[in-house]
């Protein structure tokens, strides 16, 4: 599934990236170097990384 459409981002490679990156999600977005774009799909983006951190032991992610 898409969770960036302007930038074609599927969950499973912002779920890969949350597991290697800590920040929040244009942090990560920037990681991967697609920056947020229409800026829709943050709220969805900062849920699964979210998921992603906590089942890592990495806790609440920090504001980049």
């Amino acid at each position: 599934m898409y969770v960036c459409i302007c930038n074609a981002i599927r969950e499973t490679e912002l779920r890969c990236a949350a597991r290697r990156c800590r920040g929040n999600a244009e942090a990560i977005y920037g990681a991967i170097g697609r920056p947020p774009q229409c800026r829709q799909c943050l709220d969805e983006a900062e849920d699964i990384i979210a998921d992603e951190h906590a089942s890592a032991g990495m806790g609440i992610s920090a504001a980049a």
